[in-house]
């Protein structure tokens, strides 16, 4: 963790593009809250064509409107390269110099092979570099706990690796609830000379439900002892949020203390659980 406690720390947001207009008005009330917290950034998830994608660029042109700090997900599934080219060149004239750039889902039953021109985030990453050189400050997603398709742990860590190599200049985890898991896939990180500022994710727990279903589609894990807690509260969800709360809390204190980077919250939209731990570690 020694190259971590080199970069300043940063604290951002990310937020989910709503499907309709009433949702779209219930968001910019959540983000005039968080904005209180002036977190560097808001992230916006991208939804690759038709009405998801417009309601991105909706999402994302309020937030420019507003003097608020971007920075869209953009991923390759899904689009060609003329495609990603025009998204490029949008977030250019609107002064945005933050990206987060991802693979995307791939379409149920589809397969790489008979996707797109680029099919892998690292491929993502050059082209951007190539289109726009060092236009855009670019973050990649990072899985300390190992991405659900990748074959074995040292795969994972080279696909990462190529990430860095074709331009990235940090990281974003995915959610997680061991610390160690965290620690240890950095340290591994440094060992093979990655030298990226590398943020930890972080989800609120709210509703375990939810949580399970998440963490079973994305590979997190979400601890034994954790996960038998949440269970046991049933219905009793102010226990639970608490429970949750003091956990997630505990953890992003001992991440801060050993030097992570800073902290991006996966706000699901709502204002009280993100605010509630930004509190709790007096981030300012």
């Amino acid at each position: 963790m020694k190259s971590q406690q080199q970069f300043d720390k940063t604290f951002s947001l990310e937020l989910f593009p709503p499907r309709t207009e009433q949702g779209f008005e219930k968001l910019t009330a959540t983000i005039a809250e968080l904005s209180t917290l002036k977190p560097l950034y808001f992230s916006v998830t991208y939804g690759a064509g038709g009405s998801t994608q417009e309601r991105t660029f909706q999402t994302i042109d309020w937030l420019r409107e507003q003097g608020i700090e971007t920075a869209p997900h953009i991923s390759c599934i899904g689009s060609d390269k003329s495609e990603i080219d025009t998204i490029l060149q949008r977030y250019q004239q609107q002064d945005i110099s933050r990206l987060v750039a991802l693979r995307g889902d791939l379409p149920s039953g589809a397969g790489l092979g008979e996707l797109d021109e680029l099919r892998y985030a690292n491929e993502l990453v050059e082209h951007i570099r190539e289109t726009t050189g060092d236009h855009f400050h670019i973050e990649v997603a990072a899985y300390p706990e190992y991405h659900p398709q990748a074959t074995n742990p040292a795969t994972d860590l080279e696909n990462f690796k190529r990430k860095v190599d074709a331009g990235a200049n940090a990281a974003i985890t995915q959610y997680f609830y061991n610390a160690d898991s965290y620690l240890f896939f950095v340290d591994a990180c440094e060992k093979s000379g990655l030298d990226i500022p590398i943020v930890p994710g972080i989800m609120p727990i709210t509703n375990y439900t939810q949580l399970a279903r998440f963490s079973d589609g994305c590979g997190a894990e979400i601890p034994r002892w954790i996960r038998k807690r949440l269970e046991a509260y049933g219905d009793d969800l102010e226990s639970l949020r608490a429970f949750g709360e003091e956990v997630v809390t505990s953890m992003c204190q001992r991440l801060l203390d050993e030097g992570a980077p800073g902290l991006h919250f996966y706000s699901m939209n709502q204002v009280a659980p993100t605010m509630r731990l930004w509190k709790n570690l007096n981030i300012s």
